[in-house]
């Protein structure tokens, strides 16, 4: 069990903590939990079928997204383990008005990426030789080792792409890449299979947003570099009651850490003991955003800070995105 946020609002209009919980050791059937930290402390909702979950606020507008997969649907799809596969299906959820609601189509640009990583990798004489086979793969037709093995690469880059437009709503595209690139007479099967392994995967029940695409939606980071406590001054009203609204600026409460951990201890001990300080953008879900160097010369800080997670900042009791900066050290 791991708590990946505490203190954080995922869309139920008050703090939660969230928990990556393995029972089994099965990767692929590991659950999210998200519970109230109000007393007491109740069971909000359960995600279940994917392999991981993190939630972020992806885009710095106080909108968290959880950020999972499709890994227990996919295990075994065309008698492939789930291990063979680069990477199971992403799926962005939101919970919005305390619905859970498939986001991901908010986020094609990063499934474009996947995209072009993954037609870059194939070679047009392998995509070829997997278009004149039988797209099953039988293990009937008399194939060398290598043959088998490149033919069943190609087919799971294929799949990755296809997969990689149908989790990010453009199903007519995915069709088209299909057709461009699977074997003609084995086309409606997979296409039934791709279909039914969407439909009875993490999806199953959950709607999709109604809007495909984010409009104007402001950034809110406050910056909390400049003092240490990382408070403002509010002008207070002289004849009592709340401060003025037109000078009030409420104080921003800097993030909290949960879970810091320092860089690999065989590498960091070799340096002998390290310190540095950071400044660290952390997003209203708790997680490090970017980083910076302040000073010290150990940039593996930068990369263990990617790891890290905090109670987010909190700006008149809701968390909120906030840079600020923090002095780490590692003793030998």
């Amino acid at each position: 069990m791991g708590i990946d946020v505490l203190g954080a609002d995922l869309g139920f209009g008050m703090p939660v903590v969230a928990f990556q919980i393995d029972g089994t050791g099965d990767h692929a059937h590991r659950k999210y939990q998200i519970y109230s930290l109000t007393k007491p402390a109740r069971l909000l909702n359960t995600i279940t079928g994917a392999d991981s979950y993190e939630a972020a606020d992806s885009d710095l507008d106080g909108q968290i997204e959880i950020w999972t997969d499709d890994a227990a649907a996919l295990d075994g799809f065309e008698g492939v383990p789930l291990r063979s596969f680069d990477f199971a299906p992403t799926v962005v959820l939101r919970f919005e008005k305390k619905r859970l609601v498939d986001v991901s189509p908010e986020f094609s640009s990063y499934y474009d990426a996947q995209i072009a990583g993954l037609r870059g990798q194939l070679d047009p004489q392998d995509l070829a030789a997997f278009k004149s086979s039988d797209g099953a793969l039988s293990m009937n037709i008399s194939r060398s080792g290598d043959e088998r093995h490149q033919l069943a690469r190609t087919k799971i880059k294929v799949l990755e792409i296809v997969w990689a437009y149908l989790y990010s709503g453009r199903d007519s595209e995915a069709w088209s890449a299909l057709q461009d690139m699977w074997p003609p007479q084995d086309l409606n099967r997979i296409r039934v299979a791709l279909s039914d392994v969407r439909g009875r995967g993490i999806l199953r029940g959950i709607d999709r947003a109604s809007k495909a695409t984010k409009h104007n939606r402001q950034v809110h980071v406050y910056d909390a570099t400049g003092s240490s406590g990382a408070t403002s001054h509010a002008v207070l009203n002289p004849n009592g009651g709340a401060p003025e609204t037109s000078d009030y600026e409420p104080i921003v409460v800097q993030p909290k850490s949960i879970l810091l951990r320092r860089p690999p201890p065989d590498e960091v001990e070799q340096l002998g003991a390290s310190d540095a300080a950071l400044e660290l953008l952390v997003d209203s879900a708790g997680k490090v955003r970017s980083a910076k160097l302040l000073n010290g010369t150990d940039k593996r800080w930068i990369q263990a800070s990617a790891g890290w997670h905090f109670i987010p900042a909190l700006r008149d009791g809701k968390p909120v995105a906030c840079r600020f900066r923090l002095s780490v050290w590692n003793l030998k």
